[in-house]
């Protein structure tokens, strides 16, 4: 399985942006997928997580209510739509998969599978 991650970029304060994450190589419709997040010198951070049917989300305290995690099993490609950003929201995200697992998961070693990572800048 092969995610590509892609809609980073630069935005101002209190912007939007929204991230996709597209699997190729198998279909993703049975597994739990997330975005995690690292900016530099800090480990890397979970951000949202979904199972596999869409039907369950959970989110990090610091981006609820701002971030919102969706998923098109048809279209194989999991989003994370970010609104109200901070500066402190600046780092690389990275979208994983579960190896087989719908459930959701909130630790980096519970994900088999990871994408290359998309920058997000937001600027004061």
């Amino acid at each position: 399985v092969q995610l590509q991650a892609s809609g980073g970029g630069s935005v101002q304060t209190g912007g939007s942006l929204r991230l996709s994450c597209t699997a190729s190589g198998r279909t993703l419709s049975n597994n739990g997928a997330a975005w995690f997040r690292q900016a530099p010198g800090k480990e890397r951070d979970f951000v949202a997580a979904i199972s596999g049917s869409g039907m369950s989300t959970s989110y990090a305290a610091f981006v609820k209510n701002r971030f919102t995690i969706s998923r098109d099993n048809a279209e194989n490609t999991v989003y994370l739509q970010m609104k109200s950003l901070r500066p402190e929201d600046s780092a690389v995200y990275y979208c994983a998969a579960r190896g087989g697992l719908a459930a959701i998961g909130l630790d980096p070693h519970e994900f088999d599978y990871w994408g290359q990572g998309t920058q997000v800048t937001v600027s004061s």
